[in-house]
């Protein structure tokens, strides 16, 4: 299968081809290495024409094992806790016997005597991590591609786009148990809480918004052309979408709105959020790149190249290292997230994929995040801390930056002293424990004393000044006066006079305890540029 049959379903495939498939899949399924998994960190790479999931190690970068699948395997999802692997395959198990196959051993062609191949659906297989063996075989839809697993693991989720639907798997009986509608359905991706599912439409340029509970779908995004791979925030407020007209669209999660667009390369498929939440990998197919965008920004900081025609992209539980799947190259390039370099290749099977989330064990520990209100005051100052850690934590540790701490979930904490306050969380459940950091969080304050400094105070027009408050007090707003009509609310603004003349400077700061304010007289002096006259130098 030609990659661009990922892109149009209706696509058929060359018979040479089919038959090179038939050929290695009954040739993978005798050399299968059935070595046990350790308790490591593996990537769980999809073979389409290989009809098989090649298992690498991460600490070595090896191939360990080979797993047959179905046909055509294509997206990818490993279980939070690691121990299965679900693959969707695109064509279901009768596919092979559909065809009939003519060879020319003179010509040495062949070719597909039916006039077009069909199934009547997809399937995926279940593998068992600690084997690396097949257990199960699910039928769902027709051209099953996108596959996500839930936090709880136990409902896995397949978007089938052949029959546009999404096939909801029980993971205790391994059968679908339900059926949701979803036109063209392509990329899924659950959030952290299990609550939501997100499903691209790869034909209707939207993503539909299914509700985990009652799997209906709540909301449809319109998103821009040809949507394809989705990856949800650790954190679960953004969602972000890579649309093959070049482009990743973000979606705020709690208004089902896209509040951002940010170019990419040519035809984005894969996408992978780090395990921070602060920067989003993406598989440019065309353009043999992964970008990286920092999510503060939504702009792209960076470029690797990798292999030839990049599909499938994943990041490990550390966030230390990034793996992409290369479609033509038949191999998997490792990037160090550090340093955006490539530091590895490792040869695979035939035609990876790897679309979806490839690489597990996934931490279950904490994704740790708290508000507090007010975050600025005069002292005493009272302050109340919530607990927005998802993954259901069990035990939290506070710690208020002035010496104190509190073991509470949501703890009120009294501040005396004037001061900026960086406020740290840990939040610990079964799977581990996660630390959340604000630096300068909390600002107990008092009234402030304003205060600045300029350099130059003179010169000739024009004159560029670059003026430092030195306020004391923690002010949080600025208002400063230049003498020449004009003001600026920067803390430390740079100004240019464009005229002769002597400036009186004011500067205004406040906070919540109140205000200050100082003004320099003639502070600034601007001279002319004009030479002396001949009169004037004679006189």
């Amino acid at each position: 299968m030609k990659i661009n049959k990922k892109l149009q379903s209706a696509a058929l495939i060359p018979a040479a081809l089919i038959l090179f498939l038939i050929l290695v899949s009954s040739a993978a399924s005798a050399d299968t290495d059935q070595g046990v998994s350790s308790a490591g960190i593996y990537a769980y790479i999809t073979n389409e024409f290989s009809s098989t999931v090649s298992v690498i190690d991460t600490a070595t970068n090896t191939v360990t094992a080979t797993v047959p699948a179905g046909y055509e395997p294509a997206g990818v999802a490993v279980n939070p806790s690691g121990t299965k692997v679900y693959v969707a395959n695109f064509y279901g198990e009768d596919y092979e016997n559909t065809l009939s196959l003519s060879v020319d051993a003179k010509s040495k062609s062949s070719k597909i005597t039916t006039e077009q191949v069909e199934t009547d659906g997809g399937t995926v297989s279940v593998i068992d991590t600690a084997t690396n063996t097949l257990i199960a075989t699910v039928p769902v839809g027709s051209y099953p591609i996108g596959v996500a697993v839930n936090p709880e693991e136990t409902k896995v989720y397949v978007a089938n786009r052949g029959s546009s639907t999404v096939s909801v798997i029980d993971t205790a009986t391994n059968t679908v148990t339900a059926t949701i509608p979803v036109e063209n359905a392509n990329g899924i991706a659950v959030t952290p809480d299990g609550k939501k599912v997100y499903v691209t439409g790869l034909n209707t340029n939207t993503v539909s918004v299914i509700d985990a509970a009652t799997n209906t779908v709540t909301a449809t995004v319109h998103v821009e052309y040809t949507p394809f791979g989705i990856a949800v925030a650790p954190d679960g407020t953004k969602a972000y979408v890579t649309n093959a007209g070049y482009t990743v669209s973000v979606i705020d999660t709690a208004t089902n709105t896209v509040t951002a667009t940010v170019p990419v390369g040519e035809w984005p498929l894969g996408v992978a959020v780090s395990p921070d939440g602060k920067k989003v990998y993406v598989a440019n197919e065309e353009s043999n790149i992964i970008s990286v965008i920092d999510t503060a920004t939504n702009t792209v900081i960076a470029t690797v190249e990798v292999g030839d025609h990049p599909f499938g992209v994943s990041v490990t539980p550390d966030g230390t290292k990034i793996y992409a799947a290369n479609y033509y190259s038949n191999t998997i390039s490792v990037i160090d997230a550090a340093t955006n370099t490539v530091t590895a290749t490792v040869p695979v099977g035939n035609g990876p994929v790897a679309f979806g989330q490839f690489i597990g064990p996934i931490s279950l520990a904490p994704f740790t995040n708290f508000s507090a209100a007010p975050t600025e005051g005069k002292a005493p100052l009272t302050v109340a801390f919530t607990d927005k850690s998802i993954r259901s934590p069990t035990k939290w540790k506070w710690d208020f930056g002035d010496g104190t701490t509190s073991t509470k979930q949501n703890p009120t904490h009294k501040y005396s002293k004037v001061g900026s306050y960086t406020v740290k969380l840990t939040a610990t459940n079964a799977k581990g424990s996660n630390t959340a950091t604000k630096t300068d969080y909390i600002k107990v304050v008092t009234k402030p004393v304003a205060s600045f400094s300029a350099t130059p105070t003179s010169g000739k027009a024009p004159l560029a000044v670059k003026f430092t408050d030195k306020s004391t007090g923690i002010p949080t707003k600025w208002k400063w006066s230049f003498g020449d009509g004009t003001i600026s609310r920067e803390q430390n603004p740079e100004h240019e006079y464009l005229q002769e003349g002597k400036y009186k400077v004011t500067l205004t700061v406040s906070n919540v305890a109140g205000s200050s304010t100082v003004t320099k007289t003639n502070y600034i002096t601007v001279t002319t540029n004009t030479r002396p006259g001949i009169y004037a130098e004679n006189k």
